[in-house]
């Protein structure tokens, strides 16, 4: 939260100065946040993937780590909207962490998507939040085509990957693993263009309340005691 309000403030200035518009800066705040994002996603992410001993082939450590990367690109993009709407630095992370606890709170994790009422949290919010296609990647890319031990239905029996996501995670399986991260990239591009559209409104908008106060300030009577 920091460094997106450090950088809305050096943008703030270069763009009085006019070095670059709006589009320079969300193009190039986006291309040069991919590289240290990607060592993130991908060395932290590689410890811990096989610490807890998830499943080993490359093509599930590989989708893992893309996961991490487009998340921490969603969140990033989301912090930098609020910055740009809210430039003190502790409401800038009461607001931001305020948006991403809601996301939580519904996203199909602390509770199941058929035990979220349907009015607002179920209806639009879960299907908003992109912890619900996050989660379900990650449960998707780790219980396909695997086979548990079921002790509850006797000492021999199973059950599928596939059967614990329907019935347990109630994880929608109508379509595949890489579906979901298709969209959290393209909930990326949405965020982007909307931290453009931000940029954009508050750039017009800020003078014109900065005149409207000027003016009231100067048409105020001054009174003498």
């Amino acid at each position: 939260m920091t460094l997106c309000i450090y950088d809305d403030q050096i943008f703030g200035r270069e763009r009085l100065n006019g070095h670059y518009g709006v589009g320079a800066f969300v193009v190039g705040n986006t291309l040069s946040s991919i590289p240290y994002l990607f060592l993130i996603s991908l060395i932290p992410g590689a410890i811990a993937y096989y610490l807890v001993g998830l499943q080993k082939s490359i093509e599930h450590f590989t989708f893992f780590a893309l996961l991490l990367f487009v998340t921490m690109m969603l969140v990033e993009s989301l912090m930098m909207m609020v910055a740009s709407i809210v430039p003190d630095f502790l409401m800038g992370i009461i607001t931001g962490a305020g948006i991403q606890g809601v996301m939580m709170l519904n996203g199909g994790f602390f509770r199941l998507p058929n035990d979220l009422p349907n009015p607002f949290w179920r209806y639009p919010m879960y299907y908003i939040a992109f912890h619900k296609y996050a989660n379900q990647g990650f449960y998707k890319n780790e219980f396909e085509g695997l086979t548990f031990p079921n002790p509850q239905q006797g000492a021999n029996s199973s059950i599928s990957g596939d059967e614990i996501l329907k019935s347990v995670w109630q994880v929608e399986t109508g379509y595949s693993k890489w579906v979901d991260i298709d969209i959290l990239f393209g909930m990326v591009v949405v965020y982007r263009l909307m931290f453009f559209g931000i940029v954009k409104l508050v750039e017009k908008v800020k003078p014109m309340l900065k005149k409207r106060v000027g003016s009231s300030k100067q048409t105020s009577p001054i009174v003498e005691i």
